[in-house]
């Protein structure tokens, strides 16, 4: 019997298309996991939503306006971790867009991988985490501007909201006024006083430590859902099975 040697360059050529077959089906395997995220602008004025990627590859648009009641949908295959964020009271001016509340400092409608300069409202994602769980929560660690709700459509996944207006009860020395004098924010206490008790930085890097303060219970009291310090995992992280998508509404 005759035992052919295939010769050296089909092996190679062999391996290299088995190699390609097994990353196209990878690929085809994570976007059956896409998440479709719909942002929408629930308040009675324009809004300029922004995102930042964390972790991930996949493209996803950094930044866009909606008109009162409009939508806009974006797929984000997993796994991918980042944030949403609104803006308002934006303008043009000198070919320059910037924004009274939420400002991304990119000079542009899109934050091109910048995030919102504090004190802004937060919903924060990890798409394909642990145990095939998408992880997510509300964060007012950096602050607020705008109240809002992320609402899966997973079964047994859970609806987290911010819809209180924290800005018409902030603290006088938290409070970020606009041009015409009212309040577009709330600073939190770790974006105000950056002080390592309130930012759970330094001695206070440890959750043993860095306890809630009278602060930042004036944020949970009023978004008991949302994470009002650096260590409030407990009560503000939320888990869905991967594959869910999410409904998030500004001014819900």
């Amino acid at each position: 019997m005759e035992i052919k040697i295939l010769p050296s360059i089909l092996l190679a050529a062999i391996c290299f298309y088995e190699e390609k077959l097994i990353t196209i089906i990878l690929e085809t395997l994570a976007g059956a996991h896409s998440a479709v995220f719909t942002v929408k602008n629930n308040c009675g004025f324009e809004i300029w939503p922004g995102t930042v990627t964390g972790a991930g590859s996949a493209p996803i648009l950094t930044g866009f306006d909606l008109a009162p009641q409009a939508s806009k949908t974006i797929n984000v295959p997993a796994p991918w971790s980042g944030r949403f964020f609104a803006r308002y009271r934006c303008s043009t001016a000198g070919n320059k867009f910037t924004c009274v509340s939420g400002d991304c400092a990119s000079g542009r409608i899109e934050c091109n991988g910048a995030g919102a300069i504090p004190p802004v409202s937060l919903v924060e994602f990890t798409l394909g985490g642990a145990n095939g769980l998408d992880f997510f929560d509300v964060s007012l660690v950096d602050g607020f501007n705008l109240p809002v709700s992320l609402k899966p459509d997973g079964a047994n996944c859970q609806t987290v909201t911010c819809a209180a207006n924290i800005n018409s009860g902030c603290p006088s020395e938290l409070v970020v006024k606009g041009p015409n004098g009212d309040v577009v924010a709330c600073k939190s206490a770790c974006v105000a006083f950056n002080q390592p008790q309130y930012c759970c930085s330094g001695a206070f890097a440890n959750p043993s430590v860095c306890k809630p303060s009278n602060y930042s219970e004036i944020f949970k009291k009023q978004c008991p859902q949302a994470y009002s310090y650096a260590f409030d995992d407990k009560t503000s992280t939320f888990t869905c099975a991967t594959g869910a998508n999410y409904l998030i509404t500004f001014c819900p």
